[in-house]
């Protein structure tokens, strides 16, 4: 069973019990661009008491908003119960619902291609809001006066930007104006559901046109306190070059490329990001320009190589290097040299250990760790390929230092 089959489901059963029921906001919206939607989402007149009585299985996620997830085989399939909202003091959450009908419900919601419904039993769009007149002029704009909505939510500015990202839209000049105006108060949104918005429109292949929409609503600038005209300008640069498919750590990278590692990462900590994300987007610019080395030994080739986040420090030099219109030469040349490596194991396990080394005559201190690292490194130079050639260069290695120390 698909979502969208669990959804309307869901709605011939509200409708056996008497009550209206409709796929409502992206799904429509989505359906009429013959887009693929994720989400099937069901509108009704049905109070949340009522569908926890039809249905079984049920999640009262958010009852008291009028919301409960039904639980068909494996899929859950958001309820919601036609509504008007008010009351937003936090500029986030409603302090107040009240039950009501679909066409009030539809006045509540955030822009007008995500305000129609769907009857699926009639095949028929019920547009309250002129939404597929927008969908047509490939438009977002705000139900109502925009000040409103955006009052109401703050997060629907980045919202209207990430629509405008992902569906190729350009904003409504009143909608936009107002997300202008409001965008110092996006402080008031966490920095979680900040990176989600983030992440949906920096790994979009449109993302350079999403971020040029950031910097000039002020948005990116209040989100990164300190980013400047420069930089967002060379980071626009960069993710324009970018292949389509990325992760949101070197979208970041991207967006920070013209910025120091440590401006970078103090200025990620407002999205509370993983460490791994953080490890990642830290790597990716701390080791800018390493892989422009021409001469770098095929020790540092295999270590870098084998870091886990080489290609995408690969694609981030690439896309820089295009972006300061500079040749590429240096990472052809690289990729040459890879490919030349063949299956050869990158990183292999030390030919001997401290404890070998110690047996040898090795000293434990910070001549030891000297030691251990100089000879991988000529063990990844290939010049050392058995124990007993280990063993005679640790001995060589011994009497030369001890000769330099008297």
């Amino acid at each position: 069973m698909t979502n969208r089959e669990a959804a309307i489901k869901i709605i011939r059963r509200l409708h056996s019990n008497g009550f209206e029921a409709l796929l409502a906001g992206g799904c429509v919206r989505d359906m009429l661009l013959r887009r693929t939607a994720s989400d099937y989402d069901v509108a009704t007149n049905a109070r949340p008491e009522d569908v926890m009585k039809i249905f079984k299985r049920t999640l009262k996620v958010g009852a008291k908003f009028g919301v409960v997830i039904v639980l068909i085989e494996d899929k859950k399939v958001e309820v919601a119960t036609f509504r008007t909202e008010t009351g937003y003091a936090d500029g986030r959450h409603p302090a107040a619902v009240k039950f009501a009908g679909a066409a009030e419900d539809a006045g509540r919601r955030d822009f007008t291609i995500n305000g129609m419904f769907y009857d699926p039993l009639k095949k028929e769009v019920i547009d309250y809001v002129n939404g597929r007149a927008d969908l047509k002029k490939k438009l977002i704009r705000t139900i109502g006066k925009p000040a409103e909505r955006f009052g109401e939510d703050y997060l629907r500015m980045l919202r209207a930007v990430r629509f405008s990202t992902q569906l190729r839209f350009a904003i409504e000049p009143r909608t936009f104006s107002a997300i202008c105006s409001n965008s110092k108060r996006i402080t008031k949104i966490s920095g979680e559901r900040i990176a989600m918005e983030l992440e949906a429109i920096l790994v979009s292949p449109n993302r350079s046109a999403g971020v040029s929409l950031l910097v000039k609503s002020g948005l990116a600038e209040v989100i990164f306190s300190g980013f400047s005209a420069e930089d967002a300008k060379f980071g626009i640069k960069v993710l324009a070059q970018l292949r389509k498919k990325v992760d949101f750590a070197l979208a970041l990278a991207a967006f920070f490329a013209y910025c120091s590692v440590e401006f970078a990462i103090e200025k990620c900590k407002v999205l509370k990001l993983s460490r791994s994300q953080t490890k990642h987007i830290q790597f990716l610019l701390e080791a800018r320009g390493k892989l422009l080395n021409e001469k770098m030994s095929l020790a540092q080739l295999k270590l870098i190589v084998s870091e886990p986040y080489f290609w995408d420090l690969y694609e981030l030099q690439r896309v820089i290097q295009k972006a300061e219109h500079k040749s590429v030469a240096a990472l052809v040349n690289l990729r040459r040299r890879i490919k030349a490596l063949g299956d050869v194991e990158l990183r292999p396990k030390p030919i001997l250990n401290g404890h070998a080394l110690i047996r040898l005559g090795a000293v434990q201190g910070p001549g030891l760790g000297q030691l251990a690292e100089e000879m991988y490194i000529a063990q990844l130079e290939g010049k050392l390929q058995t124990k007993e050639q280990a063993e005679q260069w640790v001995q060589n290695w011994l009497k030369k230092h001890k000769t330099i120390e008297k």
